[in-house]
């Protein structure tokens, strides 16, 4: 099954639905803040995709941090930050089963084979 995370509310997340559903892709959609976040999945992706490419540095959560958070930020804080908020993860996460895919391109998506 096909799963894709984020946040309901989203801009990029309903052009990424929207770009599914109009594909006829079937699949499931996770609200970290209707569904939440296990800290079991957070580490898979954390081990899979690397914190770094998980934070949102572009998102009002991450420019209303403090510059110390900010500036210290390690693997370890980076994992408490989204267990704690996470909105803060890059969206949409994709996850097809075979591929995880971080952000909406409709290049990267059409290249999928769902």
């Amino acid at each position: 099954m096909i799963t894709m995370y984020g946040i309901k509310n989203c801009d990029t997340i309903k052009k990424a639905r929207q770009w599914l559903d109009d594909a006829g892709v079937d699949y499931q959609f996770h609200d970290y803040k209707k569904d939440g976040l296990s800290p079991e999945l957070l580490d898979g992706w954390i081990s899979e995709l690397g914190y770094e490419a998980l934070l949102n540095k572009r998102g009002t959560t991450w420019r209303n941090l403090t510059d110390d958070i900010k500036d210290n930020i390690n693997e370890r804080s980076a994992r408490a930050l989204m267990l704690d908020n996470p909105s803060i993860i890059k969206r949409p996460l994709l996850d097809t089963g075979s591929v995880k895919v971080l952000g909406f391109s409709v290049t990267e998506y059409t290249k999928l084979k769902f």
